[in-house]
């Protein structure tokens, strides 16, 4: 796969479709990699006629780490000192921004899922020529009040301090979290979750990555007066069964961008399952045909 030069590093992406048809900007979660969003559901949107881009952000995959940095201290961001967090939210929006650059595409329509809807956000705000129309699923606005996670969400979730584990302790923890945060209406098989999750191991495993992408999550302001001001035609998708990030934060992110419409799916958690594809790609090109 081929890598770009952009703000100060290196970001590993790949494309489906015609370069000749409207970009569409692909942007994963925390600690996942591009390869999350998988060829089909990339290839049902460039059958809708987009040129689908989708990267590794910094710290994750095979895209450039910030490793000469210490592993942020989380309870100390946590409880407001943020002093150990090599960068925010905001920085990841200037890579994005940075590979559009690099591609020579002047604006493309964003998706982002989770974190990656977060810095899908931010992009918007910061850089607001550069989007046609946004897509934030399973996402949130920064306000902490919303878009909770529970506590067995919590715990699910990788330990903060970076150590890594084995090949197997990663695989096996990946399918008990996926029981809890996963689509209760739509569980995968297992021995394919586990066929998926050992292929994002051997491509790339950054644990340390993951540390400081989250201390950047909750380092970065809240997005809610930024969000006010978006004016580009904006879809907010969630699963309204998602412990990870409680559907209020969709909710909240609808609410901030005016003009914006809402689609929570039934059965859907903390994933984004085959059989809810059809519903999302629909939203996402029925939304970017409201570019005027």
């Amino acid at each position: 796969m081929p890598r770009a030069k952009s703000n100060g590093i290196e970001l590993e992406y790949d494309t489906f479709g015609s370069p000749g048809d409207p970009a569409l900007l692909l942007v994963m979660g925390l600690g996942a990699q591009m390869t999350l969003w998988r060829p089909e559901f990339c290839s049902a949107l460039a059958d809708r006629g987009f040129f689908v881009v989708r990267y590794d952000n910094r710290d994750a995959g095979l895209s450039s780490g910030l490793d000469e940095h210490p592993v942020p201290d989380i309870g100390s961001v946590l409880s407001g000192d943020p002093s150990g967090v090599p960068y925010l939210l905001a920085d990841m929006a200037d890579d994005a921004a940075g590979l559009l650059d690099a591609l020579d595409i002047p604006a493309a329509h964003v998706v982002g899922a989770s974190m990656g809807g977060m810095i899908a956000q931010q992009l918007v705000i910061d850089h607001p020529g550069r989007v046609l129309s946004l897509c934030s699923i399973m996402s949130t606005t920064g306000d902490r009040s919303v878009g909770r996670a529970s506590a067995e969400a919590i715990a699910a979730m990788p330990g903060s301090n970076g150590v890594p584990l084995t090949r197997e302790a990663v695989i096996d923890e990946a399918v008990r979290r996926a029981a809890v945060i996963g689509s209760p209406g739509y569980p995968p098989a297992p021995q394919e979750l586990r066929e998926r999750v050992a292929a994002a191991h051997d491509r790339a495993y950054r644990p340390e990555g993951y540390v400081r992408q989250y201390a950047a999550i909750l380092a970065s302001p809240d997005r809610t007066p930024g969000l006010r001001s978006v004016a580009v035609p904006t879809v907010v998708v969630h699963g309204e069964q998602d412990p990870l990030i409680d559907h209020s934060g969709g909710r909240a992110t609808a609410a901030a961008v005016p003009g914006s419409e809402l689609l929570l799916i039934p059965g859907m958690g903390h994933d984004l399952p085959e059989q809810v594809w059809p519903a999302v790609v629909d939203a996402i090109a029925r939304n970017a045909a409201r570019v005027a």
